[in-house]
Parts: structure tokens; C-alpha cells; sequence
């Protein structure tokens, strides 16, 4: 059966951060919903990524800022600058930007910073501050703010099938996430340093399963891995605290829900 009838596609397109690495890119997932693709994060090298997933630029409905650190947002700039020249490649279709709060202000400095070439006739911000859904291409999206920067937000992805995805971006333990992830058929959880390197605003795979536990996850992927993780076996560390279906994510990993 085709995802588009059956429920929701999850592509990592980077599972790292930003310590260049020929084995892992930068944050961005792709998740795919019906006709609709959205794009969680988008650091250096996700335009290309896309294209390995067989997708373009093009294709994507709407973008979602975890929170404007280089490693999750600086292609945007190549992104919107890129979409200028789609011909008909997106007839019709608006382009989506949400985030946390200021995110009007990070796009208007990012523009005037490229001397204002990054408008889209078709741009739609969606700067979110509270709990209202956002109802795109067929998916309800909740938010939730994390703990990292002022902004940070985690999303909650939930399907017409109730088939529900959620995306941590950076933080560190939070009961606003394990609130957001309560049932969540897959969570895509940061893991950035080893437990023994605990590092304030981020997760450990301890941390980020004990979470997951509380939540009732039914799947997990521990994702945005600094090289120092794999010095150690931090599924072993996720399994002290989480006892459900694990993974630690790679480029171009796909789960189908």
C-alpha cells in the first residue's frame, strides 16, 4: 500500500550536528504525509539530502524550526533564495515557515542580511507561542517549548489515520515533552552527549529514554549524535531507563507508520 494511503513516512536526512562528519549531516527530517512533506530543521547540506530521499525543494509544503542555531537553520537562507526560481514548479502553492517566538524576527534580519532576496510572494510564518494546533495538508501539529533556547520548540505531528510522530529539536529533560509525546507511535528524541557527559540544554540516551518510558512511546530514535557518543554504546545506556523498540538514527533512515 502507498504511504500516502496508508499513514505517515519519517526520512532522517541528518542525524548529527554541527562537528562536520562524513557519516552523519546536520539535523533535518523529512516527514510525509499523504500528497504533504514537511521538513523538521534544516542545517547545512539538507537541500541535497532531500534529493537523495527523492525529493525537491520543490515538494516541501511546509518548514519547522526546532530553533535558530546554525546546525538546524542555516540553509534556510539557500532554501528560500532557491525556491525564487521554481517556475511552475510550485503553481499555486504556498510555502509554510513556523517556529517559536521571534521567528518573524530571525526571517526579517536573515533577509536583510541577503539584501531582501529571500521573499516568496507565497510565504506563510507561522510564529507559535502556545498549544493551538496548526492543520496542515491533513496533519494536525502541536507544539511545545523546550528546554534550550527561547524559542525551542518540539512538534507533534498527528495524522487523519491518528498515526502520531513527535520531534524533540534540542533540549534538556522536560515534562512539556513527555506531555506532547504521551502515545506518540514514534519519537525522534535528541541524544547529544554520553551520560557520563552530560551537558546542560541537551539529552543523554539515559535521559531521552526515561522520557520516552513516561511517555508511553511505541517506537524511539535517539538522533543529533556528537562524535563522543560513538565512543560509547549508548543503546545500552538508553536501555536503562527505556525498555521499547530503539534505534539510533543514520542519514537517509526511513520509518514507515
Amino acid at each position: 500500500m502507498d504511504i500516502h494511503d496508508s499513514g505517515i513516512r519519517v526520512t532522517i536526512l541528518g542525524s548529527g550536528t554541527c562537528v562536520p562528519s562524513l557519516e552523519r549531516g546536520s539535523c533535518s527530517v523529512l516527514v510525509e504525509h499523504r500528497e504533504s512533506n514537511f521538513l523538521l530543521d534544516v542545517g547545512p547540506g539538507t537541500m541535497g539530502q532531500l534529493l537523495k530521499a527523492g525529493k525537491t525543494i520543490f515538494d516541501i509544503d511546509a518548514l519547522f524550526l526546532s530553533h535558530f542555531h546554525p546546525d538546524h537553520a542555516s540553509e534556510l537562507s539557500g532554501f528560500l533564495f532557491s525556491t525564487r526560481y521554481a517556475d511552475d514548479s510550485r503553481p499555486g502553492k504556498p510555502l509554510h515557515l513556523a517556529g517559536g517566538p521571534g521567528l518573524k524576527e530571525f526571517y526579517d534580519n536573515l533577509n536583510y542580511a541577503f539584501e531582501n532576496k529571500l521573499v516568496l510572494d507565497d510565504l506563510r510564518l507561522h510564529e507559535l507561542t502556545g498549544d493551538s494546533p496548526l492543520v496542515l495538508g491533513g496533519c494536525s501539529i502541536r507544539s511545545a517549548p523546550m528546554v534550550h533556547k527561547p524559542e525551542s520548540r518540539a512538534y507533534c505531528f498527528t495524522s487523519k489515520e491518528k498515526k502520531r510522530v513527535v520531534y524533540s529539536g534540542d533540549t534538556d529533560y522536560s515534562e512539556d515533552l513527555i506531555r506532547l509525546a504521551g502515545d506518540a507511535d514514534l519519537l525522534i528524541c535528541e541524544s547529544a552527549f554520553p551520560d557520563e557527559l552530560k551537558r546542560e540544554g541537551h539529552l543523554t540516551p539515559s535521559l531521552a529514554g526515561a522520557i520516552a518510558q513516561e511517555a508511553g512511546v511505541r517506537q524511539l530514535i535517539l538522533t543529533h549524535i556528537y562524535p563522543e557518543c560513538d565512543r560509547v554504546d549508548i543503546v545500552a545506556q538508553c536501555r536503562q531507563t527505556y525498555d521499547g523498540p530503539l534505534a539510533v538514527a543514520r542519514d537517509l533512515m526511513v520509518v514507515e507508520l
